[in-house]
């Protein structure tokens, strides 16, 4: 399959995400869908709880998702929102990143019209601290 097929199952996958989403508190939808090394796609959605501290990203959702599948690294996640704007994820879900984020990584920052904007890992969070600083 072309990465521009990829790309686009990636973003199927993000907005299905995102109509699952348990926002009782905020109303704010949020999709992510990643793509690992092995070609598979994992999704997430924000899962919100009354004790606020104690809610998790799409982001952080569907990475770890992938990684409870066994994946190591991701190749590119899709993130979405209900906003008119390119969803961006959460400096924490940043940092989650960098640990999983493959050399090439992309995050494809999308608007509900599917339209998106692409960034690599060192755009999204420059001078990141990550895995190779502490070998």
């Amino acid at each position: 399959m072309n990465k521009q097929s990829l790309k686009e199952k990636l973003i199927d996958a993000a907005m299905a995400a995102q109509k699952k989403a348990y926002v009782p508190y905020s109303n704010f939808r949020v999709g992510a869908a990643v793509l690992d090394e092995r070609g598979e796609i994992h999704s997430g959605c924000n899962i919100e709880n009354s004790s606020y501290g104690a809610t998790n990203c799409a982001e952080r959702t569907a990475i770890f998702c992938a990684v409870a599948a066994g994946a190591r690294q991701i190749e590119m996640l899709a993130v979405i929102t209900d906003e008119d704007d390119y969803a961006r994820p959460c400096g924490i879900c940043r940092q989650v990143m960098t640990e999983f984020a493959s050399p090439d990584f992309c995050l494809i920052a999308l608007k509900p019209d599917r339209s998106y904007v692409e960034y690599t890992m060192e755009e999204i969070l420059p001078c990141f601290f990550g895995p190779a600083n502490l070998t």
